[in-house]
């Protein structure tokens, strides 16, 4: 003789189905490493690595979306043989820091194929960090010191033009003597720079985009 066997409920109206909520590992005492970076399983795409801590990224808003472009397409259009121009790439800055700047310059030398997925901070000369609300003090302040302390030679600060949809473009240098940026200009509509190489971009082509 068989027992019976209950129906599962049928979700109605009044119960509607709820995903399952992820459930991350607990954080290590002293933090997360790189290595736990890119082996934790099931991490959010473009999740980056701040100070041991894990940093998911949000949606973006359209002004993020067309200002990186804009300028990568900018950067692709004169760089020289021996660097290579890199969106969304994590940066290696030392063992609890691995940033992933919007836009990088990367020696040649330092690309190992299509399957690549880190370069290391001696291999970038050129950061850019386009700014969005939820990530301003990261943008402005703790990035922006970490990649000079690791000792890459430029940087760039994106900012939205007020309620504009033009990008402003904060340009900095790296003291080697101090090991800290010097800012090195303020571009609106045209960024022509001579560092890392010679670039000449008009950022009010952002309008047609």
């Amino acid at each position: 003789m068989g027992g019976t066997m209950a129906a599962e409920p049928i979700p109605t109206a009044a119960e509607p189905l709820v995903e399952p909520t992820p459930k991350w590992p607990r954080p290590p005492v002293d933090g997360w490493t790189v290595d736990d970076l890119f082996t934790l399983p099931d991490l959010p795409p473009h999740t980056q690595l701040i100070d041991g801590s894990l940093v998911f990224v949000r949606p973006q808003r359209a002004f993020h979306t067309l200002a990186t472009y804009l300028l990568e397409h900018g950067l692709r259009a004169a760089v020289p043989d021996e660097f290579r121009v890199r969106r969304e790439m994590t940066v290696i800055l030392d063992k609890r820091n691995g940033p992933e700047p919007d836009l990088s310059v990367v020696r040649a030398g330092s690309v190992t194929g299509p399957n690549q997925t880190r370069h290391h901070a001696e291999d970038v000369i050129l950061a850019i960090e386009v700014v969005s609300p939820e990530s301003e003090s990261r943008d402005r302040t703790t990035k922006p010191w970490k990649y000079a302390a690791a000792g890459i030679e430029n940087f760039w600060r994106v900012e939205q033009n007020g309620t504009g949809d033009r990008p402003v473009i904060h340009v900095y240098e790296l003291d080697p003597v101090t090991r800290a940026y010097v800012h090195a200009g303020m571009h609106r509509d045209r960024i022509k720079v001579d560092r890392p190489y010679a670039i000449d971009i008009d950022l009010t082509a952002i309008d047609e985009l």
